[in-house]
């Protein structure tokens, strides 16, 4: 049995910390994953942007309940989970996702926890496992599943790798040139072509 992982934002929805750095005024928060390899040094380094400026999870909720996921997500998941099941697998934490999950018809989200603060502030975060996107994938494989799996950044490379198909989806020139291997997908109408192929 074959099951679809995807990361969420820069595939799905656009990047929360990106929006969150236009609306803040702030541009050091627009550093990603696409930038970082290293999500805990990332993470903390955020937090501690966010904590020299004041800002808490109430405003990144406000910035967030702006954000529409990319046109045509929603019919691509919604005709893909005809097909197959489908995980959504993110490094992003579940105070921020419940609203674009609810954009894009609830599909089924692993992701992990922030720890807040009475006052709002956000000092901290939970992961839900080590190198989590792969360990989830190498899970499902384990009970016999076969994963296709897909991404934008360098912590999507490790469950892309790991399956029995993967895929880069609207990533950069640079991972783009570092995995050369690997197919690369622009548009929603693309990639549900080549996975039904794998289907």
């Amino acid at each position: 049995m074959k099951i679809v992982c995807l990361d969420m934002e820069g595939v799905l929805v656009p990047e929360i910390w990106i929006a969150f750095s236009e609306a803040s005024g702030i541009p050091e928060l627009r550093r990603t994953t696409r930038d970082e390899p290293d999500y805990d040094k990332l993470m903390r380094w955020r937090l501690g942007i966010l904590k020299e400026h004041g800002l808490g999870l109430k405003e990144i909720q406000k910035t967030i309940a702006t954000i529409d996921p990319f046109l045509g997500a929603r019919e691509f998941l919604d005709e893909l989970r005809t097909m197959t099941q489908v995980i959504v697998i993110s490094d992003t934490f579940t105070q921020f996702a419940k609203p674009l999950m609810e954009k894009l018809g609830w599909p089924t989200l692993f992701c992990n926890s922030l720890e807040v603060a009475d006052d709002g502030e956000i000092t901290g975060f939970r992961m839900r496992t080590a190198n989590s996107k792969l360990s989830t994938v190498k899970a499902l494989q384990s009970i016999g599943f076969e994963t296709i799996s897909g991404g934008d950044s360098y912590n999507d490379l490790g469950m892309i790798r790991a399956g029995e198909y993967g895929f880069l989806f609207r990533t950069t020139d640079q991972i783009k040139a570092d995995n050369p291997d690997l197919p690369v997908f622009d548009e929603f109408d693309e990639l549900l072509a080549a996975l039904k192929q794998e289907l």
